[in-house]
């Protein structure tokens, strides 16, 4: 509770509260938030309507499909895509809690922790730090520390757990579950590799926005990142958590996949946990929602016409305004910028095409 009335004290709050609510609620939401004691309270008396309040103000439609893969009764490892800082997990604990579900524990990475107003927001949303960085031992001892972490929340506490499938989002739209996930989950096993990922429970979760959440950012990110080492600005990832709330998001479809099972004990350990990206990677980009831009981007970066009938002049026109306006945001060589642009939204297409 310290920390929740601390969040209603925070001016970065309060800029939340105006862009979602007029003037005359904010008092009775602070009030709500400086009576609320548990976690579970938090999300479903507040957060829950934040999330949806966020969504209805800036998508123009959200859906929810694969919720007959899980069920209330059993605890989950949801590894999602990650497109968003905040929304991404945000969305499925809304969806959780409006459908009867339980709600998660997060992974948040160490390095957003430099915000106390997202300590606070972390801290009272169930949410756990990973801890980033440092020298290979320290590396090697808090991979153990969270697997550990992970698997006593999943197998014992039996609460389900929300991690995205690789460090940090997406910046290219070229969504791959990275294999040191996986060798990181596996290390606090007890028994065979196959009963180590089998008592996890895994659902591939797929998110899909179709506007791109801090796309100029991402692409300019992408392009620098190609000639030197990319830099982030002060308090950058809190200004990308707001811009990831307020931005237009077009549509929003959120997936959760069928739960991944491994049987295979003749193959090595190595050759398994490949196996098991591929599973979630291929589960992900078959749940991706498509849309206009998807099949426009795609057949501007081939020179094709193979999805011509998905669009008309008038979206082509819409797309090359929006194309416009990111990458003259962006200094540097457009045609590269371009090329990096077209790919965010080209990729999870060409994924869906190519998964084995």
């Amino acid at each position: 509770n310290a920390a929740l009335n601390r969040l209603t004290s925070y001016p970065q709050f309060k800029n939340i509260l105006h862009f979602l609510y007029p003037e005359s609620e904010h008092s009775k939401i602070i009030d709500l938030l400086n009576n609320i004691h548990t976690a579970l309270d938090l999300q479903t008396k507040f957060m829950r309507k934040l999330v949806f309040d966020v969504v209805e103000k800036t998508s123009t439609n959200f859906t929810v499909t694969g919720l007959k893969n899980i069920s209330p009764e059993k605890p989950y490892l949801f590894i999602s895509n990650h497109r968003d800082i905040i929304l991404d997990s945000a969305i499925l604990q809304a969806v959780l809690n409006k459908n009867n579900f339980p709600t998660t524990e997060i992974t948040f990475g160490s390095n957003l922790m430099s915000n106390p107003l997202i300590i606070d927001f972390g801290k009272a949303n169930r949410m756990f730090k990973v801890n980033r960085g440092g020298n290979p031992r320290e590396i090697l001892k808090n991979s153990q520390i969270l697997s550990a972490y992970i698997r006593h929340t999943i197998t014992e506490k039996k609460v389900s757990v929300w991690i995205a499938q690789r460090n940090g989002r997406t910046k290219n739209g070229d969504d791959k579950t990275e294999v040191a996930l996986l060798k990181m989950l596996n290390m606090s096993g007890k028994h065979s590799i196959n009963e180590n990922f089998n008592e996890l429970n895994i659902i591939p979760v797929t998110i899909s926005y179709e506007l791109e959440p801090c796309c100029a950012e991402k692409v300019n990110e992408v392009y620098i990142s190609q000639t030197q080492k990319y830099i982030k600005m002060p308090n950058e990832d809190f200004t990308s958590i707001v811009k990831g709330l307020t931005e237009q998001k077009g549509e929003i479809n959120l997936t959760f996949g069928k739960q991944i099972k491994i049987n295979n004990e003749q193959m090595s350990v190595k050759d398994i946990i490949k196996e098991i990206s591929v599973k979630i990677d291929n589960t992900i980009y078959s749940n991706y929602n498509f849309w206009k831009y998807n099949f426009i981007a795609f057949d501007l970066l081939n020179n094709s016409s193979e999805y011509m009938n998905f669009y008309n002049k008038n979206d082509i026109d819409k797309f090359f305004n929006y194309k416009e306006k990111i990458v003259n945001k962006i200094k540097g060589n457009k045609f590269e910028i371009t090329d990096i642009f077209l790919k965010i939204y080209a990729n999870p297409l060409e994924n869906a095409k190519l998964k084995k």
